[in-house]
């Protein structure tokens, strides 16, 4: 990969550590379009806990991994708030690189570099192209 590539990815992934770390200890704590569409019919207090009325949140129950050491945007053990939010998301965005990083390395193309007399043009006899200008030949007779 060219040097400037480098330099792109590692600035995106610095951008993306910075935001994941630090900028999203100031997202909005009001619920999301879902959160809020559940709650319709149901009267919430100031802790969002359901004290009247009947909506379709009151069917909710604690997820499987609601233990988890990264459950509820926060560190597990972490007693800052504000650590613990940005801990977790530095974590994440670390954990999709990486899975995204390795998915493309194992995609990737891996064919052989053409040396200095094994290199045809399309004029010269190209496989790929001789199969296709015989295809549409046959084709047309």
């Amino acid at each position: 990969m060219k040097n400037r590539s480098w330099a792109f990815l590692a600035g995106g992934l610095l951008v993306a550590l910075l935001l994941a770390g630090v900028v999203s200890n100031y997202a909005s704590s009001h619920p999301d379009g879902l959160d809020s569409s559940l709650l319709k019919g149901c009267t919430v207090d100031a802790d969002d806990n359901i004290v009247a009325g009947s909506c379709p949140a009151q069917q909710a129950r604690d997820h499987e991994l609601g233990d988890s050491p990264l459950a509820d945007y926060g560190v597990r053990g972490v007693q800052n708030s504000f650590v613990s939010t940005g801990l977790s998301g530095v974590l994440g965005v670390l954990v999709t690189f990486a899975i995204g990083a390795g998915g493309f390395w194992l995609l990737r193309r891996r064919g052989t570099t053409p040396t200095d007399g094994d290199a045809t043009t399309p004029a010269e006899g190209d496989p790929a192209t001789s199969d296709d200008v015989r295809r549409r030949a046959d084709a047309a007779s």
